[in-house]
């Protein structure tokens, strides 16, 4: 049996788009220079904090003072260290995974 296509499915996901852009031309732009004072991070740091993000997100949930993910980073480097810190996202694993059983 095949499945039908749903007018009123996608008029709700359009309205609900629709009111989700307009909705976040409301969102305030704060400036976060108090943030990025001291050291940034950069690749091999995101390596790092991507390795322990697991436990900084168990952590952050009971201290303040803890973030997943450091603010003060240079950007696009420390972004790519911290998504192959936290398993790659399927990059690197998963060929096991793959293989034909015998």
């Amino acid at each position: 049996m095949k499945k039908q296509f749903s007018v009123n499915g996608f008029l709700m996901l359009i309205f609900l788009s629709i009111m989700v852009i307009l909705l976040s031309g409301c969102a305030n732009n704060e400036t976060v220079t108090g943030c990025l004072k001291g050291q940034t991070f950069g690749f091999w740091h995101g390596l790092l904090h991507g390795i322990i993000a697991p436990v900084d997100l168990v952590l952050m949930l009971f201290r303040d003072d803890i973030t997943v993910y450091a603010p003060n980073n240079n950007g696009a480097w420390y972004a790519f260290g911290f998504v192959i810190g936290s398993g790659g996202w399927g990059f690197l694993g998963g060929h096991g995974a793959s293989r034909k059983r015998r």
